[in-house]
């Protein structure tokens, strides 16, 4: 039962962070956040909110995670306010590399179906 819980309220806290980013957090860092998962310990005391953003440039994913960093405070208290639990778990955010080693392997398949069609 507290395992379904957990799983719950992961799928809780990614749309409604993805909604504070859209709706409530005006700095300009971080527009085009895209929230893609979120882990949560077991006594959801801390929540590991996983997310990626359009830019390959080093220098907009320091300043991504300097806005998420500036803007926790607000995003936890309007999570506390929003979701129906004791207290809002502490937030950790953490980029997802995912979709960049997805497109290196997208691109390493094309390079290798071009080769095999040269030949």
């Amino acid at each position: 039962m507290a395992h379904y819980r957990v799983g719950r309220l992961e799928q809780e806290i990614q749309r409604e962070v993805n909604d504070i980013l859209l709706k409530r957090v005006r700095d300009p860092r971080v527009e085009g956040i895209t929230v893609t998962g979120v882990t949560v310990t077991g006594d959801l005391q801390q929540a590991t909110i996983y997310y990626s953003i359009l830019s390959d440039l080093a220098s907009d994913g320091e300043k991504a995670e300097a806005g998420l960093t500036k803007a926790t405070g607000l995003i936890r208290s309007e999570l506390g306010s929003r979701l129906n639990i004791y207290k809002a778990p502490e937030l950790f955010f953490e980029r997802d590399e995912s979709v960049k080693y997805g497109s290196h392997i997208d691109e390493l398949l094309n390079k290798l179906h071009q080769q095999e069609s040269d030949r």
